[in-house]
């Protein structure tokens, strides 16, 4: 059990600017990895977009790019600095693409393809309680993570940057995690936390609950996620917004599944989905992931 304990967290992308989110799962799992043991994931991720969540209703067509694709790259790694402390970080590399009309990228100077490295993410995970429940266990968690750009990637002003790779913003997140555990393989997984971000982004609660199976030779997971920025930040199209995307609020409600399956010598296969089904300021994304871990 404990090698499939170190194989959950798989793969993640960050949060995109614009219209745009590519979220594959999330980059906290309720277990830990144990120390001196870890993760190395290659995961890639598809998603489309062609409806709007908008303030305040759904429209059925991006504004200037009609359709927008996002695939991207991750490379994640995680590491036990002891059986209670746990390091993660991650970089994605993210291609947005849009589906304009070429006299209207000429006439208005735009692109249809944004492309780069986005953000890179370090997290720190502690256990801070772990208590029996009969035949379960219930473990407390908290996080501290930070990202930043690592590349010059544009996010500025106009309706060219719907299609941005970021926002381009630091952020700062504070999350606390309760993780159930069953004899039968069951867990339970909820988290809540605050984000402070920088270039004029919304700070956001974000949230997100989970269950699923831990076996020995399968790893399967529902999760919904949530995330609600505060008010101070514009709605797009909407008085008060001057074009800059990376200062509108992003909400969203976003379902997904996951599947890892171990094979040989510590290597293991993972798979996903996702759908949006509920936001404000985000592009109605459904995506399909998957990846290879190595876990040590």
């Amino acid at each position: 059990m404990q090698n499939i304990y170190r194989s959950l967290l798989l793969f993640s992308l960050s949060s995109l600017s614009g219209l745009s989110v590519a979220n594959a799962q999330s980059l906290v799992s309720g277990f830990m990895a144990g120390k001196g043991h870890g993760s190395v994931v290659v995961s890639g991720t598809v998603e489309r977009y062609s409806s709007v969540y908008l303030a305040p209703a759904k429209i059925d067509k991006v504004p200037i790019f009609e359709e927008v694709r996002v695939s991207s790259v991750n490379l994640y790694g995680s590491y036990g600095i002891s059986d209670k402390l746990e390091a993660v970080v991650s970089l994605p590399y993210i291609e947005s693409k849009g589906n304009a009309d070429e006299q209207v990228i000429k006439a208005q100077n735009y692109t249809n393809r944004r492309a780069g490295l986005q953000d890179l993410t370090v997290l720190l995970k502690g256990k801070v309680l772990s208590r029996e429940l009969g035949t379960n266990v219930l473990d407390i968690l908290a996080v501290l993570s930070a990202s930043t750009p690592v590349s010059d990637y544009k996010s500025e002003t106009g309706l060219g940057y719907i299609i941005a790779i970021g926002n381009h913003a630091k952020k700062a997140t504070v999350s606390g995690v309760a993780h159930l555990k069953t004899v039968s393989g069951v867990f339970f997984t909820g988290q809540a936390g605050y984000s402070v971000r920088d270039n004029s982004a919304p700070n956001a609660f974000v949230a997100e609950t989970k269950v699923g199976y831990a076996g020995p030779k399968l790893y399967v997971d529902a999760l919904a996620s949530f995330q609600h920025s505060d008010k101070d930040g514009t709605d797009i199209l909407q008085p008060g917004f001057t074009g800059f995307f990376p200062a509108t609020r992003v909400n969203f409600v976003r379902l997904g599944a996951s599947a890892f399956r171990p094979l040989a010598k510590g290597f293991g296969l993972t798979v996903g989905v996702n759908t949006y089904v509920a936001g404000r300021n985000v592009g109605k994304s459904t995506g399909v992931s998957g990846g290879v871990a190595y876990n040590f």
